[in-house]
């Protein structure tokens, strides 16, 4: 080619940056680099996964409430005292809520793709053993199994959903929540409906919906597995930002007295708030059951909102509103009449409720690659907090009366404050994916 009139070679036009030299070892000295090739797309959110999920968390919670519905039964027919309850409730809670964690541990280090169906096998020999019990010491064996298959199912399942999340890690967390709070409403009143009348032994016919829950845990299993590749191994970061680490344990150790306060509150009304309607309203057992359901659907529905919410807005803000945000209702509630005592609860349920998604998945975020221990600590914390906080306000209500403890617990929520020293998190570079 020719060479423009006027201009030498090698000389440089005003305002024009000099052409790269030939590279010799390239095949035409006017090729021009490749463009470097694009990131891949992030995973759709695996929806048909978190619904199997949900369902089982639904049948594990199911199975898991049957145990303390029972306890009427038991004890008329074992002659139990309360100790013997207790150490029965301790069992459960010991195995449920304490190993959870060091199962976490292990499966962030060794990935198990089939231990939740192993979990359940658990839960169901514990089933069948207690409907076939004959002795005090046979039922603290199966109270140990079913809470050992709980330990087993909460920190891996919380992994799965956040595998199957495709970066909307809140709204995954709050759909696999609300299948154990639904779970949690309805055992008691399958128990009533169809263990009470027909005594011990129909508790086998739970089995079934154990079974059901090893199918569907054995597929999701399979998918796992598949995607294990998905998985944080130690020292990953996944392109979080990586805080201090005493800026990341004072956040959990904040983000622990939020579980407190939380589930401190949530015992009072779970265990309590039918007696609390019996005695300042004189309201009967039926009609207070009902209004115990309506707080539990407020819970269930909150919970699905809490994830989603602060996908969108940040889950810094979504603890914060959630746990603070509930306070002026609490301080109502005990000046309430009965009509604005249930929608005080309800209302109370809905923003209470929606803490718990974004605590979780905000801690999983502090604490990169350790999604199965931060899922297994959380739990397990919840869990005992909630037990807990069921034995402490039951001893105080028996000092000083019911109604003092709910406007000694209206203050609870005034811990959430400490939402404040929270560090933010910056959100993912990339956006999630939908799923088509």
């Amino acid at each position: 080619m020719g060479r423009l009139p006027g201009i030498a070679d090698g000389a440089v036009l005003p305002g024009l940056a000099p052409l790269p030299a030939p590279d010799p070892m390239s095949t035409s000295a006017n090729d021009l680099p490749l463009p470097a090739p694009a990131a891949p797309a992030p995973a759709a959110t695996a929806f048909p996964i978190l619904a199997s999920l949900s369902v089982c968390h639904l049948l594990n919670d199911l199975i898991q409430s049957l145990l303390p519905a029972l306890y009427p039964l038991l004890k008329a027919s074992f002659a139990l005292d309360f100790g013997q309850i207790g150490l029965i409730t301790l069992t459960f809670q010991f195995t449920a809520s304490l190993l959870q964690p060091v199962i976490g541990l292990y499966t962030d280090r060794h990935p198990k793709p089939y231990s939740l169906a192993i979990g359940m096998g658990s839960t169901l020999i514990g089933l069948l053993l207690l409907s076939q019990a004959a002795s005090f010491t046979a039922l603290l064996v199966a109270a140990a199994l079913i809470g050992t298959g709980s330990s087993v199912f909460h920190p891996e399942s919380s992994r799965i959903a956040r595998m199957a999340s495709g970066g909307r890690h809140g709204l995954a967390q709050s759909l696999f929540q609300v299948g154990g709070n639904v779970g949690s409403a309805i055992g008691p009143l399958l128990a009533a409906w169809i263990v009470m009348p027909r005594g011990q032994g129909s508790v086998a016919w739970f089995a079934l919906a154990a079974l059901v829950a090893i199918v569907l845990l054995g597929r999701i299993g399979g998918w796992y597995r598949a995607h294990l590749s998905r998985v944080p191994q130690r020292g990953q970061r996944g392109g979080e930002p990586v805080l201090p680490r005493r800026t990341v344990a004072a956040a959990l150790a904040v983000l622990g007295l939020l579980i407190f306060s939380k589930y401190f509150y949530l015992a009072s009304l779970t265990s309590y708030y039918t007696f609390y309607l019996m005695e300042t309203f004189g309201v009967d057992a039926q009609r207070a059951q009902l209004h115990l359901f309506a707080f539990l659907g407020a819970v269930a529905v909150g919970t699905i909102a809490g994830g989603p919410i602060g996908d969108r807005i940040g889950r810094r803000y979504v603890i914060w509103g959630s746990i603070l945000g509930v306070l002026p209702f609490t301080l109502l509630l005990p000046h309430a009449n009965l009509f604005w005592t249930t929608v005080l609860t309800i209302v109370i349920g809905l923003i209470l409720a929606s803490a718990f998604a974004a605590i979780l998945v905000y801690a999983q975020d502090l604490v990169p690659g350790r999604t199965g221990t931060i899922a297994g600590l959380f739990f397990g914390f919840a869990f005992g907090m909630g037990g807990i906080g069921a034995a402490v306000l039951g001893q105080l209500a028996d000092h000083i009366g019911i109604q003092a403890v709910y406007r000694l617990c209206a203050w609870l929520p005034a811990i959430g404050l400490l939402a404040w020293f929270l560090p933010a998190m910056r959100p993912g570079a990339t956006r999630p994916a939908r799923a088509g």
